[in-house]
């Protein structure tokens, strides 16, 4: 094990759940006001609203994949009479669509910062660098879902390292002899994607905490007619004069 496979299969994971967990803290305590997605849909709607859902979508899916892949150990889906070859394929198909739509979302949305005016504007260099991080990371997982369905390269198993590496850093008995060996399409973006995560607390990105749930549970909002609106039926102010009467 050399001393760069030490900092980034050990050190820079656990770097990125500190400061995941610290800045998502600090975020919700000190800029709660700030605590928002900075919406821009007043400006333009025509294309967000092929755009928003096409990302949303697709980004769910990928997070339901990685938690499947990564967390549940390949024995427990043999377990429930799901083969290898089954998992693959359901794997590869899931993949290429949650990452072709998560892709093509973020594409139209950042053409549409670019493109226009007001919304350009309103974008920061926060939100720029944003675009850049998570954009890789989602174009880089669309290239290593290709690299392991064998489309590109000779196929690859991430279940025997990738997910075992990833479980060990969870259970804080770290192997990083394990993505010291993985293919390098899958060291760059799980890079890529630690990355992402160490920004994630200083962008719009906390937004994803801010389910309305709330909504659901609310009291009843109660609404009371106060009479007739026409202005002639009120008495008149003093110091007042209606004009035209």
């Amino acid at each position: 094990m050399s001393t760069a496979d030490i900092l980034l299969w050990v050190a820079l994971p656990y770097a990125t759940i500190a400061t995941f967990v610290v800045g998502t803290i600090w975020r919700y305590r000190y800029d709660k006001f700030g605590w928002t997605t900075r919406s821009s849909q007043l400006y333009e709607r025509r294309l967000i609203r092929i755009a928003s859902p096409l990302f949303h979508i697709g980004i769910l899916a990928v997070l339901v994949g990685h938690v499947v892949g990564l967390v549940i150990p390949e024995s427990w889906t043999e377990a429930l009479g799901v083969s290898e070859s089954l998992y693959h394929a359901m794997a590869v198909a899931l993949g290429l669509f949650a990452g072709a739509a998560t892709l093509v979302g973020i594409v139209l949305l950042i053409y549409r910062r670019r493109t226009v005016g007001p919304v350009f504007a309103a974008t920061t260099r926060n939100d720029k660098t944003m675009y850049v991080f998570l954009g890789a990371a989602i174009a880089l997982g669309l290239l290593t879902t290709l690299v392991g369905a064998g489309v590109l390269g000779e196929g690859h198993n991430y279940r025997e390292d990738v997910s075992v590496w990833f479980r060990s850093i969870l259970l804080f008995q770290p192997q990083p002899e394990l993505m010291a060996e993985a293919p390098l399409s899958f060291r760059v973006h799980a890079v890529a994607g630690m990355l992402v995560f160490v920004i994630w607390p200083f962008t719009r990105l906390v937004h994803a905490f801010s389910a309305p749930l709330g909504y659901l549970f609310r009291p009843y909002v109660v609404y009371r007619d106060r009479g007739p609106h026409d202005p002639g039926s009120r008495a008149a102010r003093p110091g007042w004069e209606r004009i035209g009467q």
